[in-house]
């Protein structure tokens, strides 16, 4: 019998009788035979044998043509091909559905005598890769202190996985790497310029692999404007700014903050009227890291108006709030429209996603200062980085698509709902809590070690936090609040 072959280690399936045999890797190929095969369409099985290994050779055909499976790519799961056989067509296109729920795409046909060899990983590495993802969901169900949403299902896109897609360069002009999601990328950084108040015919944008690298862009491109501007800052801003200004070289002050954790404005004014003979780049919270603040950033242009600045660059940084402010019926300012200059916002907190990343936005006059033409990539370089995944692009757009904007605005007003569920339990049981406006930020009294450890909770000095993230229950807020009370600190 001749036909295509997949070779698999001898002491895989057990015989043609309609017993199953699993397939525990991806992406393993499985080639097939355009003839009949002596079992009448069902596996057969022949034994074969090199010098070095033993092997099985599977081939399966089908009673015709249309019959004959595609290849199958197939996932971490157990999957079984069953005597009945999985019911798929030829269409090279087709969606092949497996007993046992799975439903992949299916590649091209392999070529005529095309062989895949199959590895497997040993034991001991799989009980390792079974305890971590034990361990992943232990912690996943005691998840209160980080602003990630946990809630999220990208099987629909995983297929795109098999394929070594970059996005090297700028998502807005071409590349000589066609494997990429240009495309889908550009649809994201308008969806997130419309949410950011930016038109997006004047938007540029990328998507990142976080806030800290969406910060880092924003500092850059105010440093090639104004290579010889201040950095101003407040206490509470993100820990990752220090460094970022000492990577950049960027002279900088830190300013005060209130007791909520917004900028301190007098102090801001009195600082900036110092060294006023100087360019301002503002650093601006739109949410701060512990306490949720946003700094008020049409005060800030008043202030830079009041001491006729002529020369400012504003950069916020969005991580969580920039994806809540747009959904509520009285935001802070926060947008283009009050003054930002460029803005970076988290993909992986509130959209979710299980690769941390990110987008920062910018107006297209500022990008061209620095843009260089690369010819042997052929794309223009206006990214922090060269290469980039592919991945994440595809997943902000499949979440942004799938939910809508009727979709993001439940998630947001389910957070606040429990935020201010938790808010109440908290004081309730004599627990001093507080929060921003608009803020999914719960702040209390830090509770014992305990407490910290199991739920996963940032403390800061004498004060601890809750993030109500769209994965986060009353119920897990109330088993919270009874751990507080019943290991408080003596």
């Amino acid at each position: 019998m001749t036909g295509k072959m997949l070779f698999l280690p001898s002491h895989w399936g057990r015989g043609a009788g309609g017993e199953g045999i699993p397939y525990r890797l991806r992406p393993a190929c499985l080639p097939l035979t355009n003839r009949q095969t002596k079992n009448g369409g069902h596996p057969v099985f022949h034994r074969h044998s090199n010098s070095k290994r033993n092997r099985k050779r599977l081939e399966i055909g089908g009673n015709d043509r249309k019959n004959v499976i595609s290849p199958l790519f197939l996932w971490e799961r157990n999957v079984h091909l069953w005597r009945e056989g999985p019911g798929v067509r030829a269409s090279p296109n087709a969606i092949i559905t497996l007993a046992g729920d799975a439903s992949l795409p299916a590649r091209p046909v392999p070529r005529e005598g095309e062989v895949c060899i199959v590895y497997e990983l040993n034991q001991q590495a799989r009980d390792r890769l079974s305890a971590l993802r034990r361990a992943f969901d232990e912690a996943s169900d005691h998840m209160l202190g980080y602003p990630v949403n946990l809630d999220f299902n990208y099987d629909e896109i995983l297929p795109f996985l098999n394929y070594n897609a970059n996005n090297v360069g700028d998502p807005f002009h071409g590349t000589n790497y066609r494997v990429n999601s240009h495309e889908f990328e550009r649809e994201v950084i308008g969806r997130f310029a419309s949410l950011m108040r930016l038109d997006p015919d004047d938007a540029w944008g990328y998507v990142t692999t976080g806030g800290t690298e969406g910060n880092m862009y924003g500092l850059y491109m105010a440093r090639e404007l104004y290579p010889n501007g201040v950095v101003y800052f407040s206490q509470d801003t993100h820990y990752s700014i220090l460094k970022i200004l000492r990577v950049l070289n960027m002279r900088n002050i830190m300013i005060k903050s209130q007791d909520n954790g917004e900028i301190d404005y007098d102090d801001l004014r009195e600082t900036i009227r110092i060294n006023r003979d100087v360019p301002v780049i503002f650093m601006a919270n739109i949410g701060t890291t512990m306490k949720g603040a946003v700094d008020n950033l049409r005060q800030v242009r008043s202030i830079l108006g009041d001491l006729a600045i002529t020369q400012s660059y504003i950069h916020s940084d969005a991580a969580l709030s920039g994806m809540i402010l747009p959904f509520v019926p009285e935001p802070q300012p926060y947008g283009f429209d009050e003054g930002a200059d460029s803005l970076a916002v988290s993909g992986h907190k509130l959209i979710g996603s299980p690769i941390p990343c990110g987008i920062v936005l910018t107006r297209k006059e500022y990008v061209s200062r620095i843009a260089r033409s690369i010819e042997y990539v052929g794309v223009m370089d206006t990214t922090i980085p060269g290469s980039r995944n592919a991945w994440t692009p595809l997943m902000l757009w499949y979440a942004l698509e799938k939910l809508g904007y009727e979709g993001l605005k439940g998630l947001v007003a389910g957070m606040l709902e429990v935020a201010e569920y938790a808010e109440a339990r908290l004081n309730d049981s004599g627990i001093q809590a507080w929060r921003n406006p608009n803020s999914v930020t719960v702040v209390f009294p830090r509770p014992s070690p305990e407490v910290v450890s199991k739920w996963q909770l940032a403390p800061y000095r004498d004060i601890a936090h809750l993030i109500t993230m769209p994965h986060v229950t009353c119920k897990m807020v109330d088993e919270l609040v009874d751990d507080c009370v019943a290991l408080a600190p003596a």
